[in-house]
């Protein structure tokens, strides 16, 4: 099957109409008022349903929200989460029942965040904050360990109290 190409009229041919709509959209936008936002003081407006870094939270009474069931490390696509299960403190209340990450690593050089590991959680532990503008000068310092995830992380209220009146 052959397409015959479509016959092009003298000024398709000459090319300056397409270079003098350029150069008028070019002219068009010179008057206008500059705008420059100067970054580090200066944060964008987030708009929507951002979704940035992801973090652990700690639940009112300063325990770590997550069990350490895996489900995050299992659905994420990159395989940026790494999770090592441990048992909680022998004085907690829920010592017997519940897991506690003993590790808890995610990489944020490998992280895409889609959000599967928000969404996936059964104990709503992970989620995504504002956070976009994280560096560090090697790949270890990208790699975020329990600690620095429940930092930025901070205290979620929300609605699973399992423990609360047993």
């Amino acid at each position: 099957m052959q397409i015959q190409r479509p016959k092009l009229t003298l000024l398709e041919k000459l090319y300056t109409p397409g270079i003098l709509k350029g150069l008028w959209l070019t002219l068009k936008h010179i008057p206008k008022r500059k705008f420059t936002r100067q970054y580090p003081e200066e944060k964008p407006p987030l708009y929507g349903k951002y979704r940035g870094a992801p973090v652990l939270v700690r639940d009112p009474d300063g325990r770590v929200k997550c069990v350490a069931c895996q489900l995050c490390e299992f659905v994420c696509p990159p395989k940026a989460i790494r999770i090592t299960p441990g048992p909680r403190a022998d004085a907690a209340p829920d010592a017997n029942v519940e897991k506690e990450p003993q590790e808890f690593v995610i990489d944020m050089l490998r992280c895409i965040y889609c959000g599967y590991c928000e969404e996936v959680c059964p104990e709503e532990a992970i989620f995504l904050q504002n956070i976009f503008a994280e560096v560090g000068y090697n790949r270890e310092e990208m790699k975020f360990h329990k600690d620095k995830l429940l930092e930025l992380g901070g205290v979620r209220e929300d609605s699973i109290w399992k423990w609360k009146n047993k």
